[in-house]
C-alpha cells in the first residue's frame, strides 16, 4: 500500500543519513574548494581536520535539515518509481528498459520539489566550518606579517548561522524562490541519476530471485541497492559538483561566483580542468552506496520482513 512505502521509504532514509552524513558533509567541502584555497587534500584530511577545529559533532553540521528532510524525499522518490512503473507495464508484461528509464525519470523529477531546498540549506550548514577555517586561516597569515601586537590578537569568532535563520533570511529577501536556487541543476543531477539507478537495481535484484513472484534475499537487495548507487552517483558526478557550487551562498577568499549552469561549467573547464567536475566523486559513491543499499533493503524488503529475516525461524 502506498502508506507502507511512504513509511519505509522514510525509515530507509533516517537511517541510510545517518550512517554517511560525515563523508557527505566532506564531498561538499571537497567540491566546493578551488584552486589556490585547498584546505583538504582528501576525505581523510578533511574529516580529521574537522573533528580538530569543530569537534565530533562538527561532521553532522546539517544532520538535523536532512533527517527532518529526508523522510519525505526518499518516500516521494521511491514511491514515485513504483507508481510509474505500475502505470508503465501493459498486461504485467516486463517492463522495457525504456520504460524503466521513463519511470526513473519521473521519481527524479518528484523527488526535486522537496530534495531542492534541503540541499540548498544542507550545503549552507556543512560548508560552514571550511569558510570559517579559511578566514582563520587567512587571519593567522596577515597577523604574522605585521606587528607582534597584532599577531597576538584572537581573531573574531562568527557566530554560524541556523537552518531556521537562512531560511528566514532567504524568504524574506527572495521569497520561495530563494529556496529553489540551483533548481535547474538539482534537476540535471537528479533525473539522470533516477533513469540510470532505477533500471539497474531492478536488473541486478532480479538476478538473485529464485522465482519471479518470490522477493530476493536482502542482501541481494542491499548489494544491488549499493552497486547501482554508487555507478549512478560517479556518473552524474559534473552535475552534483555544479550544483553544489551554484547553491553555495558563501564564498572563500578570491573563489569564484556563478551566474547559471553554464557559466559555472566555463569557469570550472577553464580555471581548474576537467578533473575538478569529479571531486569528491569518490566521497558521493561512498555515500550513496550504503544509503541507497540500505533504502532498498527496507524499502523493496519492507521493514517488518527485513526484521523477521534477521531472526532465527523456529523449528516447526
Amino acid at each position: 500500500s502506498l502508506p507502507a512505502k511512504l513509511i519505509n521509504g522514510g525509515i530507509a532514509g533516517l537511517i541510510g543519513v545517518t550512517c554517511v552524513f560525515p563523508i557527505d558533509l566532506a564531498k561538499t567541502r571537497l567540491q566546493n574548494q578551488q584552486n589556490g584555497q585547498r584546505m583538504y587534500s582528501s576525505l581523510s584530511d578533511c574529516l580529521i581536520k574537522t573533528i580538530r577545529s569543530e569537534g565530533y559533532f562538527g561532521m553532522y553540521r546539517g544532520a538535523a535539515v536532512n533527517l527532518t528532510l529526508v523522510t519525505p524525499e526518499k518516500a516521494i522518490k521511491l514511491a514515485a518509481n513504483d507508481f510509474f512503473r505500475h502505470h508503465l507495464s501493459k498486461d504485467g508484461k516486463k517492463l522495457t528498459l525504456l520504460r524503466e528509464m521513463l519511470a526513473g525519470c519521473g521519481a527524479g523529477t518528484c523527488q526535486v520539489i522537496v530534495t531542492t531546498p534541503m540541499e540548498m540549506l544542507k550545503i549552507q550548514l556543512q560548508d560552514a566550518g571550511r569558510i570559517e577555517a579559511q578566514k582563520k586561516l587567512m587571519a593567522a597569515q596577515a597577523q604574522l606579517s605585521s606587528s607582534p601586537a597584532a599577531a597576538a590578537a584572537e581573531p573574531a569568532v562568527e557566530r554560524r548561522p541556523t537552518a531556521t535563520q537562512i531560511t528566514r533570511e532567504l524568504l524574506r529577501s527572495k521569497g520561495i524562490a530563494g529556496l529553489y536556487k540551483g533548481l535547474g541543476a538539482t534537476l540535471l543531477r537528479d533525473v539522470p541519476f533516477s533513469i540510470v539507478y532505477f533500471p539497474l537495481f531492478a536488473n541486478l535484484n532480479k538476478l538473485g530471485q529464485k522465482d519471479p513472484n518470490v522477493k530476493a534475499p536482502f542482501y541481494v537487495s542491499f548489494l544491488s541497492g549499493c552497486v547501482a548507487g554508487s555507478t549512478a552517483a560517479v556518473a552524474v558526478n559534473p552535475c552534483d559538483v555544479i550544483k553544489t557550487r551554484l547553491q553555495s551562498l558563501q564564498r572563500g577568499v578570491n573563489e569564484d561566483t556563478y551566474s547559471g549552469i553554464l557559466d559555472c561549467t566555463k569557469k570550472i573547464w577553464q580555471r581548474e580542468g576537467p578533473t575538478a567536475f569529479f571531486k569528491g566523486a569518490y566521497c558521493r559513491a561512498l555515500v550513496i552506496a550504503p544509503l541507497f543499499g540500505i533504502a532498498q533493503v527496507v524499502y523493496f524488503v519492507g521493514i517488518a520482513e527485513f526484521l523477521l529475516d534477521l531472526l532465527p525461524k523456529r523449528r516447526a
